[in-house]
């Protein structure tokens, strides 16, 4: 594997802007990456993930490697010390938007691809690079799946080179309250839905959730709030929304999430509706991606035969993994939660290394990763 290409390679994602949509300079430098490395098949589907394939001398299983090259916006107001697409390399790190989430990743899965012996190879290797993550997690890569019918999946989101057996689901949660509106001079004629919001958010923050030893913590944050009519000139708002992501653990489901708010005592004399959000994205390509935005946790157990090889084959090639969970939502929300394929999560960087200013990826991780993925390959398909 030749590293200093790798990280080259990784330099020229991070310098492609690819927000949401938009990934299409990326798209083409992978395939690209793709051809240059001798995959078998290298193609484009309708959402504009691409998509390469490595063919093994024996029939056997498929192993999907999947990175997504979407990437969250240049957040305002806090100025990045390195440019954010200039992907320099300082104090052996490469610095810039998607690095760490993950470009870094996608590189170094590719890289490992090309590099394993076929004649060693019993299966199939396919990396997807795959588009609008960040929005709607796991609806491009069912495509893709539906596609290539993967046995196993690994997916590069930032573990710390640790191995993930699980990670917990996001649900977009919309509530709204109904008020009778009223001149804000008599605001007794009238009923603020505003103020019912208040209550129904006094209740969710003394609400206590379940907790999961292996993905922690089930959330619900307030993400926004808004009032109509807005602005309100002299008027008792009529109607009063707010926008909740709530955290998932294994084995919740929609009514879980919602029937704890609408079915609570305290709320019972309000005119409150609940709902999971819908999302509604386009890709690069024109194709349109809708998806209710509630997207499962998943977990595996520890001895399952997936996790196992794949631990084995991360010590084979010099890393000794802890075995965790990611706290986060990622494309495995479909792969495991939904499709319920053997999955896990193994990447370079951290967690905490996504969506931040001044983004970064250690050279040595990135191309320790390499190696992880390419023991993975050799392992579970020996």
């Amino acid at each position: 594997m030749d590293s200093e290409n790798l990280i080259e390679f990784t330099q020229a994602l991070v310098q492609c802007q690819s927000l949401s949509g938009q990934e299409q300079a990326a798209a083409q430098r992978v395939q690209a990456e793709m051809q240059a490395l001798g995959f078998d098949q290298v193609w484009v589907d309708e959402n504009g993930s691409v998509i390469g394939s490595i063919e093994g001398a024996q029939p056997g299983k498929t192993l999907l490697f999947d990175a997504h090259t979407d990437t969250v916006p240049i957040a305002p107001g806090v100025p990045w010390t390195q440019a954010p697409f200039g992907a320099h390399i300082i104090d052996d790190a490469i610095y810039g938007r998607g690095s760490a989430d993950m470009k870094g990743a996608l590189a170094a899965m590719i890289y490992a691809a090309a590099a394993v012996d076929r004649s060693q190879l019993r299966g199939r290797v396919v990396v997807s690079a795959s588009t609008l993550e960040e929005v709607l997690e796991g609806a491009a890569l069912r495509t893709v799946m539906a596609q290539i019918q993967p046995d196993f999946v690994v997916i590069g989101e930032p573990t710390d080179l640790n191995l993930s057996r699980g990670g917990r689901g996001r649900a977009e949660v919309h509530l709204e309250t109904v008020g009778r509106p009223a001149h804000s001079s008599s605001p007794h004629l009238g009923r603020n839905a505003v103020l019912d919001m208040m209550k129904v958010i006094g209740v969710i923050d003394q609400l206590e959730f379940a907790s999961d030893p292996l993905v922690g913590p089930a959330i619900m944050a307030l993400t926004d709030i808004i009032s109509d009519p807005h602005p309100g000139n002299s008027v008792i708002p009529s109607l009063c929304r707010v926008t909740y992501d709530r955290r998932l653990l294994p084995g919740e489901t929609r009514a879980d999430v919602l029937d704890i708010i609408t079915g609570h005592p305290d709320l019972q004399a309000l005119e409150l509706h609940a709902q999971i959000g819908t999302g509604e994205y386009k890709a690069y390509t024109g194709a349109t991606l809708r998806s209710e935005k509630f997207f499962p946790a998943w977990s595996f157990a520890e001895d399952d035969w997936f996790i196992q090889h794949a631990r084995y084959g991360l010590h084979k090639a010099g890393l000794t993994p802890t075995v965790g969970a990611y706290r986060f939502c990622t494309n495995a929300a479909y792969s495991a939660g939904i499709a319920n394929v053997p999955t896990v999560g193994f990447g370079p960087a951290r967690e905490g290394d996504a969506h931040v200013v001044d983004e970064h990826l250690r050279l040595a991780d990135l191309i320790a990763a390499a190696r992880g993925y390419a023991g993975i390959i050799a392992t579970v398909l020996a």
